[in-house]
């Protein structure tokens, strides 16, 4: 790794390179640190905007990242940042406004000699983005990487957003080996919900599903009552919380359920403000459609991690970063012997005497 100390950039300081980037990455959780330490292993000019709102901040511990398990998630980020910062990436503590896609004309970052990489000669002619930053500058790149995450719509119950990512959760596969064997609740407010009640039996012999407002079926109630899922039917009023743990909920009708930890199904919604006015084609809910390497419809534009993925854990998230960085830097590559091509087989220029002579007399 290079000696480059961690550097964080805010708008307006000189230190963000004035002739643009090779790459700039539009988030810094695990995609898009992963996206930036491989393309700046490639010795790529690599620059990373993030806002620092990640959407694992209020749990304690990441679950299920081979020899990072139990790692806190802000210590993991503060790790890749360094990684990144070593091999010299630009680290800008910003909002990213909107990212506009410039005209074949423009003048981008330089392309690397043979013998030269990452030099900053100029490149006529090739196209590339811009990138608007709230308050900062405006970046110029040649591809971008879209990695901003998504963001959890709770129900509007009293007490549950405040144990956000504590006792009240949303993936068994992330907290339920942590609550297992304790009294869970399921929160019906999700059309996945019964599924997911029935999942997080796997953990615990004493599930109850609350349906509150969800109403399951008779196949439903069937599959829940096989699985030795109680149901209490009512709507839910609020989470109680007693010694700064959960303790139980409490419904409309004034009963009481004690339970230790409750699952709920978020509504999520990817955090793409930065892909508006980029046109990238979208699925039926909404969500950006990549290819297996998180290529956009856009050229140029990549999304990884929960921007286009909202099942995807922090470790899929790490991958699904490199992965898009081996497609962009190949992507790079390509423009680059097309570019080296043409300039091999362009015709020599003709000096003014060359022409001179040339003319008959």
């Amino acid at each position: 790794m290079g000696d480059k100390q961690i550097r964080p950039i805010r708008p307006g300081s000189e230190g963000v390179a004035p002739d643009g980037y090779d790459v700039v990455v539009v988030g810094a959780g695990a995609a898009g640190l992963n996206a930036a330490l491989v393309l700046t292993r490639a010795r790529r000019r690599v620059a990373v905007v993030d806002s620092g709102r990640p959407r694992n901040a209020p749990a304690a511990q990441l679950r299920g990242f081979l020899s990072r398990d139990g790692m806190a998630p802000a210590a993991l980020l503060a790790v890749g940042r360094e990684e990144v910062a070593g091999y010299g990436g630009d680290l800008i503590d910003a909002e990213v406004e909107r990212i506009e896609p410039l005209p074949d004309t423009a003048v981008g970052p330089g392309l690397p000699d043979a013998g030269a990489p990452g030099s900053d000669l100029p490149r006529p002619g090739a196209s590339g983005f811009r990138v608007r930053l709230a308050g900062g500058p405006v970046l110029r790149a040649r591809r971008v990487v879209v990695a901003t995450g998504l963001s959890d719509g709770l129900p509007e119950l009293p007490g549950l957003a405040e144990r956000w990512g504590r006792d009240v959760l949303h993936c068994p596969y992330c907290h339920g080996y942590e609550v297992r064997d304790r009294p869970l609740g399921v929160l019906g407010t999700h059309p996945g919900a019964v599924q997911q009640a029935l999942l997080v039996r796997q953990w615990s012999a004493d599930v109850v599903f609350l349906p509150h407002t969800v109403e399951p079926s008779e196949a439903d109630l069937a599959r829940l009552a096989a699985r030795g899922v109680r149901v209490v039917e009512g709507p839910v009023e609020r989470v109680l919380v007693e010694d700064d743990r959960l303790s139980g909920v409490r419904l409309a009708d004034g009963r009481v359920v004690p339970r230790e930890a409750v699952f709920v199904f978020p509504h999520m919604a990817p955090r793409d403000a930065p892909l508006f006015g980029l046109a990238c084609e979208r699925d039926a809910q909404g969500w950006v459609t990549t290819d297996g390497t998180g290529r956009t419809s856009v050229p140029g534009v990549w999304a990884a991690g929960n921007v286009a993925d909202p099942r995807a854990q922090v470790v899929t998230a790490a991958g699904a970063g490199a992965a898009a960085a081996f497609a962009i830097n190949h992507d790079l590559v390509d423009e680059e012997v097309e570019r080296a091509l043409a300039a091999a087989t362009a015709p020599a220029p003709v000096s003014a005497s060359t022409a001179t002579a040339a003319v008959p007399q």
